[in-house]
């Protein structure tokens, strides 16, 4: 029996999901519950059914799905989109990114698209909130290009708070996965009064000393192009108020992480 999944979208044409010109997979289901999550749709396992909602990956043009968000695919299914951008890979030096959501709460699927994709000789991404077991992380290296990798903040008390989750294994598996030599891309979301504070970046900063294979640092600002999606699935927003970030801002932070000697960049 072939391995099955839920995902919610496949993006194409994507330049923010790791290097050269990719497609990226989105996978359903996110252990965080983060403030700021700009993708409400990938927090529940399974396909949701919201009435103001279209799902924007519908191949089929089915009718029945439009309101449906998120859908069971096969691995066949997803490789038959994903090969359909080889020449963009080729041309870019681009590949695939599983992003979500959580990939890695779906670790049998992801291995197996993985190894399709090696299968063919493709670049490879996992976009990552860091929050599993490590031993899944062990599953997939030898098949994973890149790790993109999320680190928001610092204080445990204040990741519990603004996300769900805990951030000691987090920030464990991120030490762990450069020790044993993967290419990490760090994706730091800069959220105004939260993730921005003086403490959080300076204790980031020391943190991202300490780590061994990092070949990029992306920050991420916070905008409010999903206060539209949680009204349309009448979700709760946390942040509906926030202002986000000018310019002049976000380049004052992009200095200090500058300083590090890594490539730093605004955006994804």
């Amino acid at each position: 029996m072939q391995t099955s999944g839920f995902i919610f979208d496949i993006k194409k044409y994507s330049i923010n999901d790791g290097p050269g010109i990719r497609t990226t997979i989105f996978f359903k289901g996110c252990p965080l519950k983060c403030w700021w999550c700009h993708n409400p749709e990938s927090r529940e396992p399974e396909p949701e059914e919201f009435p103001e909602c279209i799902f924007r990956w519908n191949p089929e043009f089915d009718s029945s799905l439009r309101n449906v968000v998120g859908r069971k695919v096969t691995v066949t299914e997803v490789m038959k989109e994903i090969e359909k951008d080889i020449p963009f890979y080729q041309q870019s030096k681009g590949g695939a990114t599983f992003s979500g959501g959580e990939p890695m709460l779906q670790i049998d699927f992801l291995n197996s698209l993985l190894k399709k994709c090696k299968s063919k000789d493709l670049n490879t991404a996992i976009d990552t909130t860091g929050f599993t077991d490590y031993d899944n992380f062990e599953r997939v290296y030898g098949m994973t290009d890149y790790f993109l990798y999320d680190l928001k903040l610092m204080n445990d008390d204040e990741h519990i708070r603004y996300s769900g989750v805990s951030n000691k294994n987090i920030h464990d598996n991120l030490r762990r996965l450069t020790d044993a030599g993967n290419k990490v891309i760090l994706r730091v979301p800069i959220i105004p009064t939260i993730t921005d504070t003086a403490q959080n970046l300076g204790e980031m900063l020391n943190f991202i000393t300490s780590l061994k294979t990092v070949l990029e640092i992306d920050l991420l600002p916070f905008h409010k192009t999903a206060n539209s999606k949680y009204e349309k699935m009448r979700k709760e927003n946390r942040l509906p108020n926030l202002v986000p970030l000018t310019a002049i801002e976000m380049n004052n932070i992009k200095n200090k992480f500058s300083k590090l000697g890594y490539p730093v960049k605004i955006g994804g």
